[in-house]
C-alpha cells in the first residue's frame, strides 16, 4: 500500500474559506481511477450536494438568528446592510436556486410518485417554501428604509423563519432526500448528480456553492459572527 495525493475538490468548503494543503489518501494498488473515470464521475452526489447547500442556508440561519438579538439591543446602529446581503443570498441560492431550480422541480416530484412518508411531508414542505419567501421579501423591503424604526416586527420574523427552516431542512435531509435517493437508485443517482452539476453551474456561471460560501463568510465577518467559540454553550448551572 502507498500514499498518493488525491485531487482536492475544487468546491471543497474548506478551499472556499481560505484554507490551504491538499489531504494525502491511502489507495490500493491498481485501483486508482483513471483519467476519463474521473472526469465522468461527479465529485459530489446530488444528495450529498442538497445537504451541503443546507449547510449554506443553516449559517444564514444563525446570522438570522444572531441578528434578531442584536436588533432588539441596538436597532439604531444595527448593519442593515448586512442584514440585506443575508436575505438576498437566502433569495438568490436558497429559494430560485435550492428550492425553485432543485427541490421543487426535481427532488419532490419524484418523491411524490414514489409515494410513502416522505410524500406527505411534500405540500407543508412547499408551503413552508411559500412562507419564507414572504418573510424574507418583507425582511428585505425593511432593510431598504434610510432606518430600521421598531425593529421587534423584524426580529420576530427573523427568528419564526429560522425556527421554521431549522425543522424542514432536518426532515429533508433525513427523510425526503433520503426517499428520493432510494426512489431514483444508483445509476439514478449518478446521473442526478451530473444533472445537478450542469444546472449550478447554467445557474451561476461557476461554483455556486462556493460563491455562497464566500458570501456567507463575507457577512458573518462584518457582523463579528465568524468564532465559532463564541457559540460554545455555557457550563450547566451547579
Amino acid at each position: 500500500m502507498s500514499n498518493s495525493p488525491n485531487d482536492v475538490s475544487r468546491r471543497a468548503a474548506f478551499a472556499s474559506l481560505g484554507l490551504v494543503g491538499a489531504a494525502a489518501a491511502l489507495t490500493l494498488p491498481g485501483c486508482a481511477k483513471s483519467k476519463e473515470d474521473k472526469e465522468k464521475t461527479p465529485e459530489v452526489s446530488a444528495t450529498e450536494d442538497l445537504m451541503r447547500e443546507h449547510g449554506v442556508l443553516r449559517r444564514l440561519l444563525i446570522v438570522y438568528r444572531e441578528t434578531a438579538a442584536v436588533i432588539r439591543r441596538e436597532p439604531k446602529t444595527f448593519d442593515l446592510a448586512a442584514l440585506a446581503s443575508a436575505a438576498d443570498l437566502f433569495r438568490t441560492f436558497g429559494e430560485s436556486y435550492h428550492e425553485k431550480g432543485l427541490e421543487e422541480a426535481h427532488v419532490f416530484p419524484m418523491v411524490l410518485k414514489a409515494g410513502g412518508p416522505a410524500a406527505g411531508l411534500i405540500d407543508t414542505l412547499i408551503a413552508q417554501h411559500g412562507r419564507g419567501r414572504q418573510i424574507n421579501d418583507y425582511v428585505i423591503a425593511r432593510t431598504k428604509a434610510p432606518s430600521l424604526g421598531d425593529g421587534e416586527p423584524v426580529a420576530a420574523a427573523l427568528e419564526s423563519f429560522a425556527r421554521m427552516y431549522e425543522a424542514h431542512a432536518a426532515l429533508e435531509d433525513t427523510v425526503v432526500f433520503q426517499a428520493w435517493k432510494a426512489a431514483i437508485g444508483d445509476k439514478g443517482l449518478a446521473e442526478w448528480s451530473e444533472k445537478f452539476e450542469d444546472i449550478e453551474h447554467d445557474t451561476f456561471k461557476g461554483d455556486g456553492f462556493d460563491l455562497a460560501l464566500q458570501q456567507v463568510g463575507a457577512i458573518e465577518q462584518r457582523l463579528g459572527l465568524a468564532d465559532l467559540s463564541r457559540y460554545t454553550a455555557p457550563p450547566p448551572a451547579a
